[in-house]
């Protein structure tokens, strides 16, 4: 059974750094494309950076490379989002995905199978 679990959300001020883990079970990381995702209020589910099953690529959208990286630890079968240099847009329900069927560094929402239940990041003064 797969299942995934954010956590590390919390309220930062413009400039700060988070850093959150999402701790997996039921699957290795480097079997399944997994990625993280945002959604503002009001806003569709963005993907801020995934990793592709096959050979590891990652894809980070241009808006956000410099500021968001991603890694993992297969060891604790967890991986994780860093972000650095904040800004009050990034505020929003922060969630980690995966999916055994994609190849590549996908990072659609919609084509992703598996989700946490999110971690809430609020970036304000």
């Amino acid at each position: 059974q797969v299942q995934l679990v954010e956590s590390g959300g919390g309220l930062v001020q413009p400039g700060g750094s988070l850093r959150l883990s999402c701790a997996a079970s039921g699957f290795t990381l480097d079997s399944y494309a997994i990625g993280w995702f945002r959604q503002a209020s009001g806003k569709e589910r963005e993907g801020v950076a995934c990793i592709s099953s096959n050979d590891g690529s990652i894809f980070v959208p241009a808006s956000l490379q410099g500021r968001f990286t991603v890694s993992t630890d297969n060891a604790k079968n967890t991986f994780y989002l860093q972000m650095n240099s904040l800004k009050p847009e990034d505020t929003g329900v922060y969630y980690c995905a995966a999916d055994r069927q994609l190849v590549g560094p996908v990072c659609m929402a919609t084509l992703y199978y598996y989700w946490g239940r999110g971690t809430q990041v609020n970036v304000s003064s």
